[in-house]
């Protein structure tokens, strides 16, 4: 699969939502269970488990209520742990036998896990590989190995840009831009500094933790003339002068024209949240938590094009059976998982957390687009790209030294984006070695 398809997700198909067959835990798309004679005869317990995100927390409990109440002989124990806990406690506890039947992890890291055994393949009686291709955005097909999936998501996301009303229009700028020169322009507009050079409000904001990575590696790489990866994502593509000249234009926003400075009021979330920075980048994930901020007004707009180019980056969490789930615990699991992936799970979860539903029938309706919050995000998603990692984490870390040579070791930014793709290239022909 190439990494455009995610800009060719068309309409989708989809089945009409049966409310009987929804209480009973089957899937609108047709994942119809059967509830084995074990289950109703005895209470069988299962677990899920997600890392901590308040919206999401609320979202899987709701979820998990309404299941229960439709399955009274099922019980799902739900625990969550901080982001930083989660995947070392999720390593530690599957192999040993312990721990969920059912567990959230992020796309990409899917190889990883199937490859470590944390995971096995979705039942494919029940959850049919040419259901879900047809139903769900077609980036979702990368959780596909040999015909089977592996995991499947409620939710998918996508990046817009969020604006500070207030701070805009202080400055003089009567609607969000719309350009990289656009964004440049209003940063520097509604930047202030104290009398040392100190940034005290943050035209833009700058580094990690955030959605950067994406943006630089997916959008902004792309805008300026590159392309990431080759088709199979077997080979780094952005070692060059397209690479470094959207490095350049991103580093550039502290470098340059000082109106974003890494680390500035924490994260970068906590600064826009806080009233201090005019723009960010960032998930649809944060429009919930966005929505219980008081004190400032904010919207959301799509992501600035350049040279005429649109790009934007989708990702997704998705849920999965661990590899030692059986009998009737898998059986269970089986049944919560359809459940939590129907039609009505999807739209309760973009109306909990702002992330948007993994069905295109669900997630492009006329309500969902209308509104001036999710409607950019859902935009985003027709020419979405998304990059199959075989290792997020080292991924991740890669953007953060590249991005540092730069800006703390001021370090010429070709020169440090051909160190990033040589680094990565090796993360990549590791993977396939081993």
């Amino acid at each position: 699969m190439t990494d455009d398809r995610a800009g060719k997700s068309g309409k989708g198909g989809g089945l009409s939502i049966n409310r009987r067959v929804f209480a009973t835990g089957a899937m609108a798309t047709g994942f119809a269970v059967a509830a084995p004679a074990v289950l109703r005869a005895q209470t069988v317990e299962i677990e899920y488990w997600q890392y901590f995100f308040k919206e999401r927390v609320e979202a899987i409990d709701a979820l998990i209520a309404q299941f229960e109440a439709a399955n009274p002989g099922i019980k799902v124990k739900h625990s969550h742990f901080p982001y930083a806990q989660y995947r070392t406690k999720v390593a530690a506890a599957v192999p040993a036998g312990e721990g969920p039947a059912v567990l959230q992890l992020y796309f990409g890291w899917m190889r990883e896990y199937s490859k470590a055994k944390l995971i096995q393949p979705l039942p494919t009686d029940v959850f049919k590989a040419a259901d879900i291709d047809k139903n769900f955005f077609p980036f979702v097909q990368l959780m596909k190995r040999d015909d089977a999936y592996w995991a499947i998501p409620t939710a998918v996301r996508s990046l817009g840009m969020f604006y500070n009303k207030k701070l805009l229009e202080g400055a003089g700028i009567a609607a969000p831009p719309k350009t990289l020169d656009e964004y440049v322009k209003t940063a520097l507009a509604v930047a202030k500094h104290d009398s040392s050079g100190n940034l005290i409000t943050a035209g833009a904001t700058i580094g990690l933790p955030s959605q950067d990575n994406h943006w630089w590696r997916d959008i902004l790489i792309r805008q300026f003339g590159g392309k990431p990866y080759s088709d199979d994502f077997r080979t780094v593509t952005y070692g060059n002068e397209h690479g470094a000249a959207a490095l350049a234009w991103y580093t550039d926003l502290q470098r340059k024209h000082k109106v974003a400075t890494a680390g500035f009021v924490g994260e970068t979330q906590a600064a826009f949240k806080s009233g201090k920075a005019g723009l960010t980048v960032d998930g649809s994930f944060r429009l919930g938590s966005f929505k219980t901020a008081r004190g400032f007004e904010w919207g959301v707009a799509e992501v600035p094009t350049h040279n005429g180019i649109k790009s934007n980056y989708a990702s997704y969490w998705v849920n999965g059976l661990t590899s030692g789930v059986t009998g009737a615990k898998k059986d269970a699991a089986t049944k919560f998982l359809a459940f939590i992936t129907t039609d009505d799970a999807m739209q309760l979860w973009l109306d909990k957390t702002g992330e948007l539903p993994a069905k295109p029938s669900v997630a492009l309706s006329a309500k969902n687009l209308a509104d001036p919050l999710t409607g950019p995000m859902l935009k985003g998603l027709e020419y979405a790209h998304t990059t199959d990692f075989v290792n997020e984490d080292a991924n991740l870390q890669n953007f953060a030294n590249m991005i540092d040579r730069v800006l703390i070791q001021n370090q010429d930014p070709l020169e440090s984006v051909k160190i990033a793709a040589a680094a990565e290239q090796k993360l990549i022909d590791d993977y396939y070695k081993s």
